[in-house]
Order: C-alpha cells, then sequence, then structure tokens
C-alpha cells in the first residue's frame, strides 16, 4: 500500500465520478442524483423489482400483433452482427419466441477472423435468411478518415450503417417490426427501466429525429439515441475527405414521416428480459460454440469481438472523455457486485490507459494520419474537464 498510494482511485483525481460506481462526469448525458450516484446504477437497482416474468408476457402478446397470420411476411428483422447480443438475441426470438426474424447486417471491412466465424455460424446455426451491406472498402476508409476530424471517432460509418440500414430494409419489405438487443438502460446512463410507459400502444409509433441528429426514433415509448456516437447525418458527411454521394447511399437515415406512415416500430429485447451479459455469454459458448477473444483496451474477451478497431474506438473515447471500455466494464460488473468500487478502478485505470497497437497501426495505414496528427485531431476534441491531462495516454 504505501507503494501505490492511490490503489482503488480514480485515475483523474479533478473529475467527479459516480459515488457507486466507475462512471466520471464526462460520460454523455451523465445524470446524478442527490447522492452522486448515476441513472446507469439506478436502473440497474430497477431491475431487481420488476417482474420479469410479467414482462416477458407483456412481450408475447405485444409480438402476437406483428406475427405473420400466413407465413408470406417476416414476422421482424432482427439487425445481427454475429456477437454475443444479436447471437443471443435470435435464440430467445427463433428457439423461444419462435418468431421468423430477417437478419440483417451492416459488415465493415474490420471484420475479425473470430467475428466471421461467429456471424456464419450465427446464421447458419439458426437457418436464417440474410440480408448483409458491406459498403466498399474506399468508402470504409474515406470515412474512417473523416471521421476522426468529424466526431474525434474512427467508426462514423458503422455507428450510422448499423442504425440506418435495418430501417432501410424494414420500409424496402414492409417489416414493421425490429428487435435489438440490450437495452439503453442497461448501459447507457440516459435511460431508465420504469421512467419511460414502455407498455403503452399508443406510445409505440411515435418517432423523432432531434436537431442535432442525436436522437431519431422513440424505440418502445422511449428515446434512444441510434446515432449518439455518430453525431453526423449521412448528407453531413457528404464532400469530406473524398467521399460522394454515391458512397452514402446506405448511410441515410429514414424521415420520420417514412416511418410513421410505415408504421415500423423497434424494440429492445433488453426491456423484456434480465439482460445478463455473463451469463448470456457462457450461454453460447456451451451451447453453440460461440468464440470469445481479446479485445484490445479491456479485460473482457466478449463485446466487440467482431471488430478488429474496436481498440481505436475505445481509446478515442478515453481520449475525449477520460475513461474507456476499462470502465465501461469496471462500471458494470461493480453494479453486478462481481468488484468493488476500488477494484473497478484500477482495472479502469489499467485497461483504459491502453495504446491499441495493432487497431491503431490499421487505422493509421487505411486513413494517411500520422501518430502525430491522430493525437493533433483529438486534442482538438478532448473535453474541458480533461484538457489539462496529457493527450498521449502517459499518466506516468
Amino acid at each position: 500500500m504505501s507503494k501505490e498510494s492511490n490503489w482503488g482511485k480514480p485515475l483523474f483525481s479533478g473529475l467527479k465520478y459516480c459515488s457507486r460506481c466507475c462512471m466520471p462526469e464526462t460520460n454523455e448525458g451523465m445524470q446524478f442524483d442527490e447522492m452522486q450516484i448515476c441513472l446507469a446504477c439506478r436502473s440497474s437497482e430497477e431491475k431487481m423489482h420488476i417482474d420479469w416474468a410479467e414482462r416477458m408476457e407483456q412481450l408475447k402478446k405485444l409480438l402476437e400483433a406483428y406475427r405473420s397470420k400466413d407465413g408470406k411476411q417476416y414476422d421482424c428483422i432482427v439487425p445481427v452482427s454475429g456477437g454475443k447480443d444479436s447471437t443471443f438475441q435470435l435464440h430467445v426470438i427463433k428457439k423461444v419466441l419462435g418468431l421468423n426474424p430477417l437478419a440483417v447486417s451492416y459488415v465493415h471491412d474490420w471484420y475479425s477472423e473470430v467475428g466471421k466465424r461467429n456471424l456464419e455460424r450465427c446464421i447458419k446455426v439458426f437457418d436464417l435468411d440474410h440480408i448483409q451491406f458491406k459498403p466498399s472498402v474506399s468508402t470504409v476508409n474515406k470515412s474512417a478518415r473523416a471521421s476522426l476530424v468529424s466526431i474525434g471517432d474512427a467508426c462514423w460509418h458503422c455507428h450510422t450503417g448499423i442504425g440506418a440500414f435495418p430501417l432501410q430494409i424494414a420500409l424496402k419489405f414492409g417489416i414493421k417490426l425490429l428487435i435489438y438487443g440490450e437495452s439503453p438502460a442497461e448501459f447507457s446512463g440516459r435511460a431508465s427501466f420504469l421512467k419511460d410507459k414502455l407498455y403503452k400502444t399508443d406510445e409505440f409509433n411515435k418517432y423523432v429525429n432531434a436537431e442535432d441528429g442525436d436522437a431519431n426514433i422513440f424505440y418502445a415509448g422511449r428515446e434512444h439515441w441510434l446515432n449518439n456516437v455518430a453525431r453526423k447525418k449521412a448528407e453531413e458527411m457528404s464532400g469530406k475527405a473524398g467521399i460522394t454521394e454515391e458512397n452514402l447511399i446506405g448511410f441515410h437515415m429514414p424521415s420520420r414521416e417514412k416511418l410513421e406512415e410505415a408504421g415500423v416500430l423497434a424494440l429492445f429485447l433488453g426491456d423484456f428480459l434480465f439482460w445478463d451479459q455473463e451469463r448470456q455469454t457462457e450461454f453460447l459458448v456451451r451451447e453453440y460454440g460461440w468464440e470469445e477473444d481479446t479485445v484490445e483496451g479491456t479485460y473482457k474477451r466478449y463485446k466487440s469481438v467482431e471488430c478488429k478497431m474496436t481498440g481505436v474506438h475505445d481509446y478515442t473515447k478515453f481520449l475525449k472523455r477520460g475513461f474507456g471500455r476499462g470502465t465501461d466494464f469496471a462500471s458494470m460488473d461493480v453494479r453486478a457486485g462481481l468488484l468493488t468500487r476500488e477494484e473497478g478502478f484500477e482495472l479502469a485505470k489499467k485497461h483504459d490507459v491502453e495504446i491499441p497497437k495493432k487497431a491503431l497501426e490499421h487505422y493509421l495505414k487505411i486513413t494517411g494520419y500520422t501518430e502525430e496528427e491522430f493525437y493533433k485531431i483529438m486534442a482538438g476534441h478532448r473535453l474541458e474537464q480533461i484538457k489539462k491531462y496529457p493527450v498521449d495516454g502517459d499518466q506516468s
């Protein structure tokens, strides 16, 4: 203890942190109560007071309205990456609830070998019809370059493609239901399991387009930021780093009017069943042979395992906001009682500051940036609260 007097304390002493978990004030949309407890921690306690069996019955009743009566239409769309969440979604949707889903994937150019195998296995084991959108390599590379300047993140094309393309397909095929996985109340700190009126039918078909492009639609009576990291609409990216209108066809978010007219509903499975990603991952590995792997910047081996650029995504968040995926997972584990808050801070400090050497090397290669240019651009995105700290991850 004398050797490490800061053991169990957060990395940045000048920031305000949740008094229960490890999440700092710089998390987007952060909300503290009078005891300085964040909304995500309060939501995690709500889960213990919810009748999940009742919620599952509510989901079943809702789904009956969308189940095809003659078998001539898909019951729903499930956006699929092959990751743990979408694989578990399909287990519940197809094996438990008996729906006939259409799998829709945004396939970026950054799939890991493990991710490719998991996606292929998912499509085969659940015997799915599958549509995928894979933009050209040049579109991905140009978007990755423009993205860093525009939003301080390498992944605009992925955030936006995942959000927009399944909705485009819903309109093209006349499918009225999209089912996503983890609830925003589980992780975002901007939603609650109890606050929103999730099940009133007059709430289901409300959609919004926020002025800043963050909020796109109401999901089952709650506002969710489908492009909460992207921030820029497709038309705003045209002309940046050589991006043309032709490059952006698959990235345009359908308008509120079109979605309302079509009666499209999107909901989160995690609003209707108790979400436990540790147990779900164990189940998928055991039952379906789903594969984990090392992920740069964190101590978990399952989240975003399908993407070889995850490390850059999480590291840019650390440079902007002073925390990365180490903090995300440590906070979740503290809420779940798997770690003490002090142990969580230690894990966060170890992993948030890691420079993702493999991912960063690849990113610089495809964008043409130098490492010096990368850090200079990111310096311009740093929040005021952390500008006094080093920008290159060297906290010594």
